[in-house]
């Protein structure tokens, strides 16, 4: 049994060959199932309006599909936002007569120098991912192990005769049936009444999951994307970070005082100022202090992505530690 979430930069026909159309808003999603394997494409479809778009595709994708027609801008901001939250595997589809030697030049020293080319047959890709899916192990702990388990949820409701409930998914550890879930940012407590996978139930679900859950005594209205579900005591919330960043080679300039960047992470895509900027006479290495308009839900050592909205055709910064 495995699951596969993909980051899907393709057209809407090509994924309409790859899988079933699911929920849909600022991101939608097709489902491909067969036995017990399945695989979840995430379509980034606000992008290129909405840089948040496709930042939340990539950000909950252990893979990714890139199909290009021509070399554009948002090609080039398709691979540094791959590469910024370092999504390492993905299948790359050239069309309208592109060659793998127009596109590696712009591959070279980013994570999709390790993606894999692929024809445009769909029927092929599908067993491709199919395949890897089935590798991806989602099996239940032992006993005993395991103990704690956090979810990201990015779309939340409430339906008849079940009330509250959430999707998203498992980020780290294991979540299990009857589990009392902290809900971060916040002080309010829920129990997770059941969990579905691609429909069917399980009594638990581990990381990399893509999961419906059903909760009790919590509203949706109490909720709202990149809110947290968690039973680990290590998960911290901020509403301000300091920390190191790395800024993407292409980035231009030093990183001042006062701008405003948002910091993608998890289901958060979070506005902040910054409040102070140290780099030692490395602009591109700097200690950065970003004051959050929002609170900010994580684990140390987690990865934040850094996005400049009023970059123009640059518009992803770098990326950051958390402490």
């Amino acid at each position: 049994m495995g699951n596969l979430t993909v980051a899907a930069i393709a057209p809407p026909d090509v994924l309409r060959e790859l899988g079933k159309k699911g929920t849909s808003s600022d991101i939608t999603f097709y489902n491909l199932k067969r036995d017990l394997d399945t695989v979840t494409l995430v379509e980034p479809s606000r992008y290129p309006e909405r840089l948040s778009s496709l930042y939340f595709s990539v950000s909950m994708a252990q893979a990714a599909i890139l199909v290009i027609d021509e070399i554009t801008p948002q090609l080039g901001e398709c691979i540094l936002m791959l590469d910024s939250a370092g999504v390492s595997e993905g299948y790359i589809i050239l069309r309208n007569y592109l060659g793998q030697d127009q596109v590696e030049p712009l591959f070279r020293g980013t994570v999709l120098e390790g993606y894999r080319f692929c024809e445009p047959n769909w029927i092929e890709l599908k067993e491709m991912l199919l395949k890897h899916a089935a590798r991806v192990k989602s099996d239940e702990p032992p006993a005993g192990s395991m103990p704690h388990g956090t979810m990201a949820i990015d779309h939340h409701f409430n339906v008849k005769g079940i009330g509250t409930v959430v999707l998203g998914g498992v980020v780290k550890g294991c979540l299990r049936k009857h589990d009392q879930l902290k809900v971060l940012p916040g002080e309010k407590q829920a129990i997770l009444r059941s969990i579905q996978k691609h429909d069917d139930d399980s009594a638990y679900a581990v990381k990399d999951d893509r999961v419906g859950l059903a909760l009790k005594n919590i509203e949706a209205d109490d909720l709202d994307r990149g809110f947290v579900l968690t039973t680990d005591p290590s998960v911290l919330v901020t509403d301000e970070i300091h920390a190191g960043a790395s800024l993407i080679k292409y980035w231009p300039s030093p990183i001042h005082e006062g701008m405003m960047l948002y910091s993608g992470h998890w289901m958060q895509f979070i506005s902040g100022k910054v409040t102070t900027v140290q780099d030692a006479g490395d602009f591109r290495h700097p200690v950065l202090t970003i004051s959050l308009d929002k609170l900010l839900v994580y684990l140390p050592g987690d990865i934040v992505v850094l996005h400049y909205l009023e970059g123009g055709k640059l518009r992803i910064v770098g990326s950051l530690k958390l402490g």
